[in-house]
Parts: structure tokens; sequence; C-alpha cells
């Protein structure tokens, strides 16, 4: 029988709030209270060493309650419109309440492609990566105001798995308006809380429901999608009720609630995609010392590097060939091919005066790069 998971045990965190349990409908006002005890709870975690990371809904919500519109759908352009003011007291909410724990947030607002598309993509995980290094919590939420195709990514629960593969979390966080996935509609008499999904199968997906609060807009169905974006890439998941104080201290001591297991521990599920699901586009051949680094856990850096071939971009897969020739893995790289080749043989040091900016110190980072027999 699998384990159930304790929230001790993760890493890096991904938490996603949602509208409803920001924003009081009724009184169209900032649930503060609320806000400050989930602050609390992320800055113990911060505290601990981990790194946290939040996907905020309510901007279209909080826009709402600041130009005091009525109540009822309201068209593209003023959906738009909303976000625009609300992301303001958004960002503004959640720097006061992490500021309080001497917690400085980065706000990051993203579209579909940003997370869909390869370099956008590179882009914002590199920008999130920073904020994180320098201990920053970044509160992440859809660019409403200008996303026209669709003004959701989701109820922000896919676009919240998206961000969590693609920071590498090992758990994400959905705090809904209900403890779980239940086997039936939980106002049907008798449907029991389902407590732990080792996998996301046909059945588990014919539990979810369709239906969701009037702010968030999202129901379990969008969770369970959510679900197998998450696991498949390795990283756990666990819906919990965000209607109490102190959310996340709950999980911690044991509340009900649902986890969904990954197959596979995130470093090997992103290993597998790496080395079956990516088509190279070049190789980087390296020197033996370079081959003895890789074998013992280190990353690629420049310096080992004897060969460019073919023609890449950053983030692009490419084989690794020892310097016999014979294959040694293959990683995403770091760098574009020409500025690969620029600096092949050189001094991580030596990159910022070489290429006139600062780029990655690693050619492959280790989380990037998989050998043969891993």
């Amino acid at each position: 029988m699998s384990k159930t998971p304790v929230l001790a045990s993760f890493r890096r965190i991904v938490v996603k709030v949602g509208s409803s349990l920001l924003v009081d409908s009724s009184a169209g006002k900032l649930k503060r209270d609320w806000l400050a005890s989930l602050a609390a709870d992320i800055a113990n975690l911060h505290k601990d060493g981990r790194d946290v990371l939040v996907v905020s809904s309510g901007a279209i919500a909080m826009g709402r309650s600041v130009l005091k519109l009525p109540k009822g759908a309201l068209r593209l352009e003023e959906s738009q419109a909303a976000a625009a003011v609300g992301q303001i007291e958004l960002a503004r909410s959640w720097s006061e309440a992490l500021g309080a724990h001497r917690i400085v947030a980065g706000q990051v607002l993203v579209t579909l492609g940003d997370t869909e598309e390869r370099r956008r993509y590179l882009n914002a995980r590199e920008t999130i990566d920073k904020l994180m290094q320098w201990r920053s919590i970044p509160v992440i939420n859809e660019n409403d105001t200008v996303a026209t195709n669709e003004i959701r990514y989701g109820d922000n629960d896919r676009l919240a798995a998206r961000v969590a593969t693609m920071v590498s979390a090992d758990l994400l966080v959905l705090l809904s308006d209900i403890d779980g996935l239940y086997d039936k509609p939980p106002s049907e008499p008798g449907g029991k809380l389902v407590p732990l999904v080792p996998r996301i199968t046909p059945e588990i997906e014919a539990m979810a429901g369709t239906s969701g609060s009037e702010l968030s807009r999202g129901g379990m169905l969008t969770k369970i999608e959510a679900g197998k974006i998450a696991t498949t890439a390795g990283t756990h998941m666990v819906i919990a009720s965000g209607r109490v104080a102190h959310p996340l201290d709950a999980i911690a001591k044991g509340v009900s609630c649902t986890w969904f297991l990954t197959p596979a521990n995130p470093v090997t599920a992103r290993k597998k995609w790496i080395a079956g699901s990516l088509e190279p586009r070049g190789a980087l051949v390296i020197d033996a010392g370079a081959v003895r680094a890789l074998r013992s856990g280190k990353s690629l850096l420049p310096a080992g590097v004897i060969k460019i071939e073919g023609v890449f971009g950053r983030g692009d897969a490419v084989v690794v060939r020892g310097p016999d020739g014979a294959e040694i893995g293959r990683g995403l790289v770091a760098y574009d091919a020409d500025d690969a080749e620029k600096i092949k043989g050189q001094s991580s040091s030596e990159v910022l005066l070489i290429l006139g900016y600062e780029g990655r110190t690693e050619m492959i980072h280790r989380d990037d790069l998989v050998l043969g027999g891993e």
C-alpha cells in the first residue's frame, strides 16, 4: 500500500490559492485575516529553508471589488480592465502579508505562451529561479489583462501545475473550497473523501465534477487535469481545504485531504522525459576530465567542452559525447550554439567577458542532464 506523504518531506512547494479563498464575495473585500494566517504558514516553511512559490488567483475578483462592479458575468474587455485594477491590489496584499515576516514578494505575470513556448518558458524559469536564489517568494498569476484567447488558463490549477513542473517543484498544493476529491459529489449521501490517489485512472477522472464557485470558475475537473500534469512530471500534489486558518499547517498536522502521488521521484521522472521525449538538436563533445566529473554527479561546465556540433538554441536537447565520440548522455543546453562555440574550453568566470552578458555557470546543469544508465 502506498504511504501518505508528509509536508515536511518536500523541498520546493508551489501553493495555489483560488479567488474564493482570498475574496469575500458577499462583502467584496479581501479576507485579510485568512491571508495573514497563510503568510505565516509560508514564512515557517521559508524559515526552514524550503522554496515556496505562490500561484494566486484573485485579480479580477479584487478589481470588481475596488471598482464596485455589479454581480454577474463580465464581458472579456470588462474582465481584462477589472484585472488591471485588481492586480495592483492583489500584489500589494501579498507584499504586505509576506512583508510582515520580512519576506520580499516578487510579482510574476504569465500567459499561456510563457509556459508553452520554449524560449519564453526558459526566460520565465530563470526569472523565478533568481527570485528564489534571493530568497524572495514569487507570487505568480496569469496576466488576465492581456490574455485575449481565454481569460483564464484553467482556474489557475493547470497554470500552477505548469509552474510546478517548470521549477522542478516536488509538491503542488491546491487550496480549495473543498477538502479533497470525493468518490461522489459531497452533497450526495454516502460520498467519501479519497485520501490517497496512487495514480490518476479513468475511475478517478470520473469522480471529478465541473461545478465551482462564482469567483473561482473552476471545479474538481481542472484539479484532476492539474494532477495529471504534475504527477507525470514527478511532482506530488495535494488538494486541501483553504476554508480554515493556517491551511498549510493543517496539512502538516494531517488534516483530511487528498494526496496524488507521482509514479516516480521528481528527478527520475525529469530524467526519463529528457532521455526519451526530446529530439536532440546537436552535440557537445567533452574531454575526459569532464566525463569523470559528470559521472561523479557534477554539472557540465564550458571548460570541459572541446567541440560543438549542430545548430541548437538555448533549452534544446543535445547529445553529450566523450572524446572518443561515444554518447555519454544528453541534456538541455543553457546556451545557443553560437555562444556555446565562443565559450567552449573557457572558465565559467570568463563567460561575461566573452559574451558580454552574464549567462549560466553551467553549459548543462546536472538537473537538466541524464547519463547513460540513469
